[in-house]
């Protein structure tokens, strides 16, 4: 069975000044290369849609879907195969879940990877030599509903595909440029929120994996400290709800419970968490406490 993975992506400067958080991804890249996975399958923060949609691009490309930052950026490519046939069987998957507000996935053949699917996957498979698919979201679905997305996707891991969600565990761009000009992206000290935020979320994470309940981490925006701060929109967060899904597996699930490993923690702009998580079995039945890598 393959991990299921939340990755926060960050800026789009990610790429070509990675930080810490890019020696955690070329890390992680590591260990998957070494899984083989036949596909990848990527819900990303910057795709978001009226219903669910996947992509049947046969070869990808990366999208610059961003603007105001260097040259060199534009410059990057990332040319991964495509493929219909995943494409497909996500399309069948969601669609036999008869999930209330997700009962059609439409399909879309243009549509190239945005930054939030191509930058991570640069440092996980550098030679784009990996078939990706990705798929669109519906922000205005709650989390539970995102969660039951993620459950009904939970059979790709058993086969050989990796199911990513990619967005950020806090992602106030307001604060990014705050008095009109953008923080450094390294050095700057984490606002307390942000701590306060992540904090709340690994807490619920573990009791979620402990006892399957998703009840307290699905309710973050009364629940959490400063969830609206951390999250003034949050389709940055959504994507984590469909990993979790995917983690724990439909709900008769038996097995090795899920266990989860925070791989990057770092903080960049001061207000960007780039936490990111690893899942490893599936269901709940105890709680692994997060930490760094």
């Amino acid at each position: 069975m393959l991990p299921a993975i939340y990755v926060s992506h960050g800026s789009p400067m990610l790429a070509i000044d990675p930080g810490l958080t890019g020696a955690a991804f070329d890390a992680l890249g590591a260990r998957l290369r070494a899984l083989k996975p036949k596909a990848v399958l990527i819900v990303s923060a910057h795709w978001i849609y009226s219903t669910l949609a996947v992509g049947t691009r046969a070869r990808q490309e990366a999208w610059h879907d961003f603007g105001g930052f260097p040259r060199e950026l534009y410059m990057l490519r990332y040319d991964a195969p495509g493929s219909p046939e995943l494409a497909a069987r996500v399309k069948t998957l969601i669609e036999a879940a008869a999930i209330p507000g997700a009962g059609f996935v439409a399909e879309d053949e243009e549509r190239p990877l945005d930054h939030g699917a191509w930058m991570p996957m640069r440092h996980f498979f550098p030679d784009a030599d990996t078939p990706v698919v990705q798929l669109a979201f519906n922000p205005y679905l709650t989390p539970a509903t995102q969660i039951d997305i993620g459950r009904a996707l939970a059979p790709l891991r058993e086969e050989g595909v990796l199911v990513i969600g990619s967005g950020s565990f806090t992602h106030n761009l307001q604060e990014v440029f705050g008095g009109g000009q953008r923080r450094a992206q390294h050095g700057p000290a984490t606002e307390p929120y942000v701590d306060a935020f992540r904090n709340w979320m690994i807490d619920a994470l573990d009791e979620t994996l402990a006892t399957g309940d998703v009840g307290r981490i699905a309710d973050y925006r009364a629940q959490a400290p400063y969830a609206r701060r951390a999250h003034p929109t949050d389709e940055h967060l959504l994507p984590f709800y469909v990993t979790l899904g995917a983690a724990l597996g439909p709900a008769a699930t038996t097995g090795e419970a899920a266990r989860v490993t925070r791989v990057a923690d770092e903080v960049t702009y001061g207000v960007l968490a780039m936490d990111t998580f690893v899942f490893d079995g599936m269901g709940a039945g105890h709680a692994v406490a997060s930490h760094a890598a």
